[in-house]
C-alpha cells in the first residue's frame, strides 16, 4: 500500500477510496458543447417537477421580510402543518434539508462501523453512499427479473449484524412497488425498516399510518418531486415517538431554512393546483410509457414514480446518452452493476416527452 502524506495521511483510511455521489448533469455545464442553447435544453435527468413549483411560492418569497432572522430550530409550525398534511401528530415529525439528509441520519443513528445495512439492489444510490460513509456494511439483495423484492431472500440475509432494512417505495430506478404484505413481513423481522416514499405522490401508496402501531417503522417524504421544490431542499420523516426525539437531537440546527418554510407553507396551502400537476405527469408517464414500448431496440418497465427505466437491447446506454444530451435532452445512466445497459427518463411536459421521442426515433439502434 502506498504511504499517503500531507494531509491525506490524517484522513480516515476507508474514505481515501470513497468515490462519492455521481448527482445529475447541470445544464450550466454544457454551455457550447451541445447542439441547443443551454436555455433549451430538456432536463429528464433528476426526477424534477417540469411545471415548476406553486406561484404562491415566488410571490411570497418575493415578499417576505425577514431572511435575517434565524428559522424555528424546534420546527413547531412546521410539524403541525405537515402532520395536517399526513395525518400523523407533529411528535412523529422531523424535516431536514432534503430527504438525502435524513437517510444520512438514521444511518448515523444506527450504524456503527462494521454493521450491516440490507439494502434491494438497484436502488437509491444514496443507500451505498451513506453507508460506507458511517462505515457499515451494505448487504446488497437482489431484485428480481423484474425489480420486485424477494422478501425470503432478505430474511436469508439477515445478521446478528445487520441493524436496518432500507426499502425505496416506489423503487428509484426502477419505478416498482413493494406491496404492503412484504413490508409487514420485513417490519415482523423486528429491525428498523426505513421506506423512502420520496414519489408518494405519484404511486398513492403508502404506509405512514403504521408508524404510530411499529415501533421499528420510518417513512421518509420529500417536496423536492411532487411540489416542484428539489432546490430549495425539503424533505422529512415519519417516525415512531422514541426515534423521533433521537433524530430531533441529532439533525443540524436551523437544518430547514426560511425559504423552505415558506414554500412549504404555501404549497400546502395550493394543495389542489399541486395535484393536477401531479395528475398530469402520471397521464404524460403513461403515455410516454406506451410512446417508448413501441420502439423495439428499449425495453421498457412499469413505474409508479415520475420516471421510466428503459433497458437498451442495442447498442449500449452510455452511447444513447450521450446522443441525447448532443441534441440537449439529458437523461439518467449510471454505468454500474446491474444497471449497466439502462437509463431512466424523467417524464417531461408533453412538449418535451414529444421532443424526446423525435431524438430517438431520429438516433434509432
Amino acid at each position: 500500500m502506498t504511504e499517503k502524506k500531507g494531509m491525506e495521511r490524517l484522513i480516515r483510511p476507508e474514505l481515501i477510496g470513497f468515490s462519492g455521489y455521481s448527482a445529475s448533469t447541470s445544464p450550466e455545464m454544457l454551455e457550447g458543447k451541445v447542439e441547443v442553447p443551454v436555455e433549451n435544453i430538456i432536463k429528464l435527468d433528476a426526477n424534477e417537477n417540469p411545471y415548476g413549483c406553486s406561484p404562491r411560492v415566488n410571490q411570497a418569497l418575493a415578499k417576505y421580510p425577514a431572511f435575517s432572522v434565524y428559522p424555528d430550530d424546534g420546527q413547531t409550525r412546521l410539524r403541525e402543518m405537515l402532520s395536517g398534511y399526513t395525518g400523523i401528530t407533529a411528535d412523529h415529525i422531523i424535516a431536514e434539508s432534503g430527504s438525502n439528509r435524513l437517510i444520512d441520519l438514521v444511518l448515523r443513528l444506527f450504524i456503527s462501523p462494521g454493521d450491516e445495512v440490507i439494502n434491494f439492489v438497484p436502488s437509491f444510490i444514496m443507500y451505498r453512499f451513506s453507508t460506507d460513509l458511517c462505515g457499515g456494511t451494505l448487504i446488497e439483495v437482489p431484485r428480481d427479473k423484474d425489480f420486485t423484492v424477494n422478501v425470503k431472500a432478505v430474511k436469508d440475509a439477515i445478521s446478528p449484524r445487520t441493524k436496518i432494512i432500507l426499502i425505496a417505495n416506489p423503487n428509484n430506478p426502477t419505478g416498482t412497488l413493494i406491496s404492503r404484505e412484504d413490508i409487514l413481513e420485513l417490519l415482523d423481522t423486528g429491525l428498523p425498516v426505513l421506506v423512502d416514499e420520496a414519489y408518494y405522490e405519484f404511486s398513492g401508496k403508502t404506509v405512514a399510518p403504521l408508524v404510530t402501531r411499529y415501533e421499528n417503522l420510518i417513512v421518509l417524504r420529500t417536496f423536492s418531486k411532487w411540489a416542484g421544490l428539489a432546490g430549495l431542499r425539503i424533505g422529512y420523516g415519519l417516525f415512531p415517538s422514541v426515534i423521533a426525539d433521537y433524530m430531533l437531537r441529532i439533525k443540524t440546527a436551523y437544518c430547514v431554512n426560511v425559504a423552505a418554510l415558506i414554500a412549504i407553507e404555501e404549497s400546502l396551502k395550493d394543495i389542489d393546483y399541486l395535484q393536477e400537476r401531479v395528475k398530469a405527469i402520471i397521464v404524460e408517464r403513461d403515455r410516454l410509457f406506451e410512446e417508448l414500448s413501441r420502439l423495439d431496440w428499449l425495453k421498457t418497465f412499469p413505474s409508479a414514480g415520475n420516471f421510466i427505466l428503459c433497458q437498451v437491447l442495442k447498442g449500449k446506454a452510455g452511447d444513447l446518452q450521450q446522443q441525447l444530451q448532443n441534441k440537449g435532452i439529458l437523461v439518467r445512466y449510471f454505468n454500474e452493476p446491474l444497471l449497466e445497459n439502462y437509463v431512466r427518463i424523467s417524464v417531461g411536459r408533453p412538449e418535451d416527452n414529444e421532443s424526446l421521442m423525435r431524438a430517438l426515433r431520429e438516433i434509432g439502434h
